[in-house]
């Protein structure tokens, strides 16, 4: 089922339904959920969204029983305007320095050879801010190779940056109170724009991309911030300076104090690789039998581990069913019998790399004065009645 053409898939009618059927059900088993529990909201609940124009459709953790995300749930930011694009009048340009400019309409693009990827997305500000925690969801995405493109346009041997340009756009105002409008721009050098992971993608999970989250086309960059998966993209320009605009220059920009022979170093790093992380999601019982449900992502995981109040790490049990390399992890540990009244509960990734998500105190966190990347581990609160 993963690999048929989208009109093969329809055509096939009861055996696509036997398949979507049997897909759904391994969905289903790939997350740790028990007949008849029930859900304890957490204690530290958030404040309203005040931008609910840029930011759309947060997770719910305690809502979180999927493992792949469904659409109509999915997150969605906007930095400009939602543009809404007419298919037939659509094109993606290929441009800058290469050989061979060209346009591609979404019938060129879906007629080159098919490739998916279960990514899970999630937005470098997600919990760095107090009314923002649920920037975050996993899909399967569909779409055809970058590389081949690329490589077919003929990249000069100048060009060394491929910039991503949306349709969407807004007005921008510099410090120099210099106003012009721009389209959203998202770049990366061109050895990582090659990786043959990277697909130019017109689906989610197995349906058109919704108009939120970038149809008729977005990249989908797998291990990387949602900031570089643009959205609604409308041109592919390869340059042969590194690219600096507001998404990459002045905003996405995390700021970090670094000592250095014992003087503070401020550094500025432009948003890009996902980060090891981490995240209880919610807390169930049965009775008095309780159990701790999270999820785990940004790195392959070798493990993750759990700690109540200021007890002891315990290690979690991960749900392996569903072998996606880019994907979420979820993971379940039992809590028997815990005293009733308020508790924290924090917990830690750990890569197969042996990296270790940062506590709130290490500096890596601590010295960080952007809310970008904000990867230390995450404490809720819950009450035991």
């Amino acid at each position: 089922m993963h690999h048929l053409p989208r009109r093969e898939f329809i055509g096939q009618g009861g055996a696509a339904l036997a398949a979507l059927a049997f897909f759904q059900s391994r969905v289903a088993h790939a997350f740790p959920t028990r007949a008849g529990e029930k859900v304890i909201k957490w204690l530290d609940q958030l404040p309203p969204n005040p931008v609910p124009e840029v930011i759309k459709n947060q997770l719910v953790w305690e809502d979180l029983d999927s493992w792949v995300t469904p659409n109509d749930r999915f997150f969605s930011i906007a930095h400009f305007n939602r543009p809404v694009i007419d298919e037939s009048k659509w094109k993606l340009e290929i441009s800058g320095l290469v050989n061979k400019p060209t346009g591609l309409t979404l019938a060129d693009i879906k007629a080159r050879p098919r490739q998916e990827v279960t990514f899970t997305v999630e937005c470098s500000g997600n919990t760095g801010l107090p009314f923002f925690n649920g920037g975050i969801g996993n899909a399967r995405w569909a779409g055809t190779p970058l590389a081949p493109i690329l490589k077919e346009a003929g990249v000069l041997d100048s060009g060394i940056e491929v910039v991503f340009w949306g349709a969407d756009k807004g007005e921008i105002k510099r410090a120099d109170d210099v106003k012009f409008t721009q389209n959203f721009a998202r770049s990366m050098s061109l050895a990582d724009a090659m990786d043959p992971k990277n697909i130019l993608c017109y689906e989610m999970n197995g349906t058109p991309l919704p108009p939120d989250n970038g149809f008729p086309l977005r990249l989908i960059a797998p291990g990387w911030y949602g900031i570089a998966n643009a959205k609604w993209l409308q041109r592919i320009d390869v340059r042969d300076q590194r690219f600096e605009n507001r998404f990459m220059g002045r905003d996405y920009v995390t700021l970090r104090e670094e000592d250095h022979n014992g003087e503070t170093v401020w550094v500025e790093t432009s948003v890009g690789r996902a980060r090891l992380k981490s995240a209880p999601a919610r807390v169930t019982h049965i009775s008095n039998d309780y159990r701790i449900v999270g999820a785990a992502w940004g790195s392959p995981i070798d493990r993750v581990e759990v700690k109540v109040d200021d007890g002891p790490w315990m290690r979690a049990t991960i749900d392996d069913t569903d072998k996606a390399d880019f994907a979420w992890k979820m993971w379940s540990v039992d809590w028997p019998k815990p005293s009733a009244g308020e508790h924290t509960v924090t917990s830690r990734a750990v890569s197969t790399e042996g990296q270790v998500q940062p506590a709130m105190d290490d500096p890596i966190i601590a010295k960080k004065h952007t809310y970008w990347e904000s990867n230390g581990q995450v404490t809720r609160h819950v009450n035991i009645v």
